[in-house]
């Protein structure tokens, strides 16, 4: 809610790709036009997606989805998500990006150099789609456009990640959820709430969904483990107006690296600071100009972080998860005892400072 509106959730580019593919199969292979139908994404969750019109195509058939990011400020809101979808012999089911959808040219990311900037998650629920519908032993090539999405896309971090030429077919739950960052900030207050009403005094302070999943993965309970978004600084604040006493910062590397920096707003429209942040470490620990450098001008922290691993500097990451720890608790002027676990895209862990140690094993951290 905002004031007295409730805000309208919208479907991630992933989900319009998939609605768009399952409703062209359906076209093609069964000559049915449905207006209305469900995809799935990977937490099983139904997410119903209007189907805008269909196309008829030389050796396919078109099917196009109007973006709706709902009340969320979206700047992919109103394009068109297009899938055409052919026939193949092979059994298989293959996605390529055509018109408007990036092309991955730099390392670091989710997808291979050279490949379109289709993410994992759409990719998968793409997949998932198309083979609820298409016959036995039948394969499809499906090509996913978005006219304008070139023009878009000069508008976000593309660009500066290398993935050029258009925009990046995006979401890990399906749903666009609205980004009001007042009612948002208050959304998660809740969570502490909760964790403290289960007898929790230590909370896993986590950016998103996918930390929890991990954490949980891992054996830290559920109800103290709390969203906090990019807001990290006031979640710390909240944590101590509400009497939690140890937190254990936990999540990707690419997010809780900003803390050690001192930013505790940790969208990159606010402020970053990762590459300056790790090159500094690294030079601390005796790396020269060549990998100071090198790490100055990479566009992400995978890409940074490859760098540490070749030259033998991943104590960057301990160093990284110290001072996170330390800026975060002097953030809240000492009323916290913090830790910090950092993880890589895959969930694994690959810092911990001892109090995260500590907290964890206290929480049932299966280390």
């Amino acid at each position: 809610m905002t004031g007295q509106k409730k805000l309208k959730t919208g479907i991630s580019t992933g989900s319009c790709a998939a609605a768009a593919a399952k409703a062209a199969a359906m076209a093609l292979f069964y000559d049915k036009y449905p207006t209305l139908l469900t995809v799935t994404n990977p937490e099983g969750e139904k997410i119903p997606v209007p189907i805008s019109r269909y196309t008829i195509l030389p050796d396919g058939q078109g099917a196009v989805v109007v973006k709706d990011g709902g009340d969320d400020p979206d700047v992919t809101h109103g394009l068109e998500i297009i899938a055409a979808v052919s026939r193949t012999t092979d059994g298989t089911i293959n996605i390529q990006g055509g018109e408007g959808v990036g092309t991955v040219t730099k390392p670091g990311l989710q997808i291979a150099v050279g490949q379109s900037a289709i993410n994992p998650v759409p990719r998968w629920m793409i997949s998932t789609a198309l083979a609820e519908v298409i016959p036995p032993d039948t394969g499809c090539l499906v090509t996913i456009s978005v006219p304008g999405g070139e023009a878009v896309a000069r508008r976000t971090l593309n660009p500066r990640l290398g993935v050029m030429g258009g925009i990046s077919i995006l979401g890990t739950t399906g749903i666009v959820r609205p980004m009001s960052e007042e009612a948002f900030k208050n959304s998660l207050l809740p969570l502490i709430d909760m964790a403290a009403a289960h007898g929790y005094n230590q909370v896993v302070l986590t950016p998103g969904r996918m930390g929890a999943r991990w954490a949980t993965e891992k054996g830290l309970p559920e109800k103290a483990v709390v969203e906090m978004s990019n807001f990290v600084g006031f979640m710390l604040e909240a944590c101590v107006a509400r009497g939690i006493k140890e937190v254990l910062l936990w999540g990707h590397y690419g997010k809780l690296v900003k803390v050690a920096a001192g930013i505790f707003h940790t969208h990159s429209k606010i402020a970053d600071a990762r590459q300056e942040t790790l090159a500094a470490l690294a030079a601390s620990l005796g790396a020269g100009s060549a990998i100071v450098s090198a790490l100055l001008v990479s566009t992400t922290t995978e890409a940074m972080v490859d760098i540490l691993t070749k030259e033998k500097l991943t104590r960057v990451l301990d160093l990284a998860a110290k001072r996170a720890s330390a800026r975060a608790a002097a953030h809240v002027k000492g009323e916290l005892v913090v830790g910090t676990a950092l993880l890589n895209m895959r969930g694994h862990v690959l810092a911990a400072d001892q109090p995260a140690l500590t907290i964890g094993r206290e929480l049932g951290w299966r280390i």
